[in-house]
């Protein structure tokens, strides 16, 4: 038997009940004991009937953002910083590590782009579209993970689809070849192979795998180091838009590829926002430094936002500034018409 979940985000706390006839009469206001409630939360609610008139990207085909927080999350571990100390004296200001989804409403279909070390805790935001087993384990949480790379925040997060935990049943994987030669050959991830808790398949640049509902998911290899495999960006296209999510790259200085030629018919660029500017890297060569930095980033496309595209900032380190919403920096970014991802937020494909 399955069931759907209304699912309310607040914060580092996700509180949900069955649906019913009479939904309002449920109590969906719970909290943790010890937690106040959280008046400004990091997302809306996500669930389409939390609405009264739904928003035009939950009307079919689109992506949520499961994460905005570079692999060590916000708050990051050993740090006092003030971003830091805010995220865990108020939920609202914590994030999970980025990620997106993609969902497919006609034919129930969800998928992750990374499965990062707060995977759990992403498919909790995925119960109001997710086909939930009652009384048990879902084996087969998702209909598959895109995968970038293979650093800490991108797909730590399998080993909860393995023996010891989900032990899911054959969850496609893609990502590129070095990728799935990375995970059918490296301890612990050879045994979620062996054992088919993961089923990983090559996917090639400029391929498209088919998600569902008339979306796509296409590959793109994109500059980034590589100590153990290289990176994709991923397209991902629907019937009415088309995404392009890099959330790792390296400076656009080193791009081989034309940019400008790889952006044509994308109309949302969610892209690295590791970092704001060389001010957080004290001491360190910028030039060195294996991420756009946001102020570049915005001036490099600063004459092509508008109505036909926009640019989403995720991914970023606990250090950058505008994680501030109320900081100077993320204000001057904002009326330069760029955004930072928020946790939640949906974009129709």
């Amino acid at each position: 038997m399955r069931r759907l979940t209304r699912l309310t985000w607040m914060g580092g706390l996700v509180v949900g009940c069955t649906v019913t006839p009479s939904p309002r009469d449920c109590a969906c206001e719970q909290v943790e004991p010890g937690l106040e409630p959280t008046t400004e939360p990091v997302a809306k609610p996500v669930a389409a009937s939390d609405r009264a008139v739904p928003e035009p990207a939950q009307l079919g085909p689109r992506l949520r953002i499961l994460g905005v927080a570079q692999d060590g999350g916000l708050p990051h571990i050993g740090c006092d910083c003030p971003r830091c100390d805010a995220a865990r004296s108020d939920p609202g200001r914590a994030s999970p590590v980025a990620s997106v989804a993609v969902i497919a409403p006609q034919s129930r279909g969800v998928w992750v782009v990374d499965a990062t070390p707060d995977l759990a805790r992403q498919l909790d935001m995925l119960a109001d579209v997710r086909e939930l087993v009652v009384g048990g384990v879902d084996r087969t949480p998702l209909s598959g993970i895109l995968l970038t790379h293979a650093h800490m925040g991108h797909y730590l997060g399998l080993a909860q689809l393995g023996y010891e935990a989900g032990s899911a049943d054959a969850v496609p994987v893609y990502a590129s070849a070095r990728m799935v030669e990375f995970l059918a050959t490296n301890a612990p991830w050879d045994q979620l192979v062996r054992l088919h808790n993961i089923e990983p398949s090559v996917a090639e640049p400029g391929g498209s795998v088919a998600l569902g509902d008339g979306l796509t998911a296409t590959p793109l290899l994109v500059p980034h180091r590589g100590e153990y495999t290289d990176t994709l960006g991923w397209y991902l296209a629907g019937p009415r838009k088309r995404a392009l999510y890099i959330p790792d790259t390296d400076p656009w200085a080193k791009w081989e590829l034309d940019i400008d030629a790889a952006l044509d018919g994308v109309q949302l660029l969610l892209v690295d926002g590791t970092f704001h500017d060389g001010d957080e890297l004290p001491g360190r060569d910028v030039s060195e430094i294996g991420h756009p930095l946001m102020v570049d980033t915005m001036e490099r496309f600063a004459d092509r936002l508008g109505p036909q595209f926009e640019l989403w900032f995720i991914h970023l380190n606990h250090s950058n500034p505008t994680l501030d919403p109320r900081s100077p920096q993320r204000r001057e970014l904002e009326q330069a018409g760029f955004v930072i991802a928020e946790v939640g937020r949906e974009y129709a494909l």
